[in-house]
């Protein structure tokens, strides 16, 4: 522990000192034990940050033994203790690409999470004894539990590669990169103005309401910012009476799923909702958010995100079309957070298929949150089409990213 950061030894001394308080042969740090014990050993080690569902799981504990204000006392000392111990995990070289790797794994665990649930949800309904359907509901309680705690997880590592990839300005690119003379451009605020004029929000909320658009004269019609409308392009088609009353009368059901704590359920409904046309989607996060539902439509954001790209771009694209910016770029952003070559596979249709705006979008959302390095590894698969496309978008990110990008492609050998 003598070579972690200070932060970090804090942090690991407190949960030793709160698991210590703690019976081990029950709770959920019997759970954690039984399930991940090397992992419960490097998080005391010091060597591993446990998600904070984790840390929440074990005051509960604490709650339960030692009552409800001991629990209070502590859960003040250690949000602040693991937030310390998080800036400092994410200040060490190659923070960003151990993020998006284990990002990437813990979407498929969410992934296989989801698939579970409805496995299990459809068994519980033919179930034809008292016995099986008993058991049915145990294994859906955890199945349940596996899916929450993966959700807040992937959510946990979005926060923080977010955070890393808005640092102070990185040094300028050798002289040879830019041309002589240029002075070196103002930094963007990180995702500004992707989508049809709308600039990121400092801090936004999720479900915060989009903030005016553009001049008309500036943002000409684009839903992606940075991305000129094709003449003659249609926009996503606008739903109509039937399509309302369908997102009404699923958000009714979903509604009635929660109320009788059929939670399995209402994740399985969840799920096929998320393969509902795109245009549906901006009247579901309305229906949604009127009747309070605002944790389900965080969820069908993850569902939607976990698409084929394609898929996922459309319904990025029917959002921004809505005027619902911010979620559009929530989508995007957490769509992209996949491997390399399936990016490269997605950019590779959109064009072949004519449908260049939408691959810049997509490849504009994943430069805005992945490393020049990782872009480098989407061209290497066809560079003379995907590099000059990478470059195009990086320029609506910031003429910075452009430049950090021409260096990560002469770094890898894909432009010469």
């Amino acid at each position: 522990m003598a070579q972690l950061p200070s932060a970090a030894v804090d942090f690991a001394r407190f949960l030793a000192g709160l698991t210590a308080r703690l019976d081990r042969r029950s709770g959920w740090l019997a759970v954690f034990l039984e399930r991940d014990p090397d992992g419960m050993a490097a998080c005391l080690a010091g060597s591993e940050l446990p998600p904070w569902d984790v840390v929440d799981a074990l005051l509960q504990d604490l709650a339960a033994d030692q009552g409800a204000a001991a629990a209070r006392t502590e859960a003040a000392t250690a949000r602040a203790l693991h937030a310390a111990a998080t800036a400092a995990h994410d200040g060490g070289p190659g923070a960003a690409a151990a993020l998006a790797r284990r990002l990437d794994v813990l979407l498929r665990e969410r992934r296989y999470t989801a698939e579970r649930l409805q496995e299990l949800t459809a068994h519980r309904a033919t179930a034809t004894t008292e016995e099986a359907a008993a058991a049915l509901d145990v294994d859906l309680a955890w199945a349940e539990d596996d899916h929450r705690r993966a959700t807040a997880r992937c959510a946990e590592l979005r926060a923080r590669a977010d955070a890393l990839a808005a640092p102070a300005p990185a040094p300028a690119p050798a002289a040879p990169e830019r041309p002589a003379g240029q002075a070196k451009p103002k930094r963007r605020p990180r995702g500004g103005a992707r989508f049809a004029g709308i600039a990121e929000e400092a801090a936004e909320p999720p479900g915060a309401a989009p903030v005016a658009p553009a001049p008309a004269a500036a943002v000409r019609g684009a839903r992606f910012a940075g991305v000129a409308e094709p003449a003659g392009e249609p926009a996503p088609p606008r739903p109509g009476p039937e399509e309302a009353r369908a997102a009404g009368g699923a958000v009714a059901r979903l509604h009635a799923l929660r109320a009788q704590g059929r939670g399995g359920e209402a994740h399985v409904l969840l799920a096929e909702l998320a393969g509902w046309p795109a245009p549906r989607l901006p009247l579901l996060a309305a229906e949604l958010h009127r009747a309070g539902l605002e944790a389900d439509w965080a969820t069908l954001l993850w569902e939607v995100a976990a698409l084929p790209p394609a898929a996922l771009v459309a319904a990025a694209d029917a959002l921004a079309a809505a005027g619902r910016g911010a979620d559009a770029r929530r989508l995007l952003r957490q769509g992209v957070a996949r491997p390399a070559p399936e990016i490269a596979d997605a950019l590779h249709l959109l064009t072949g298929d004519g449908r260049d705006r939408q691959a810049r979008a997509l490849a504009g959302a994943y430069l805005a949150v992945r490393s020049p390095e990782d872009a480098a590894g989407v061209a290497r698969s066809d560079p003379d089409r995907l590099v000059p496309l990478l470059l195009d978008a990086a320029r609506g990110v910031s003429e910075e990213r452009h430049w950090d990008l021409v260096h990560a492609f002469r770094v890898a050998g894909v432009l010469t």
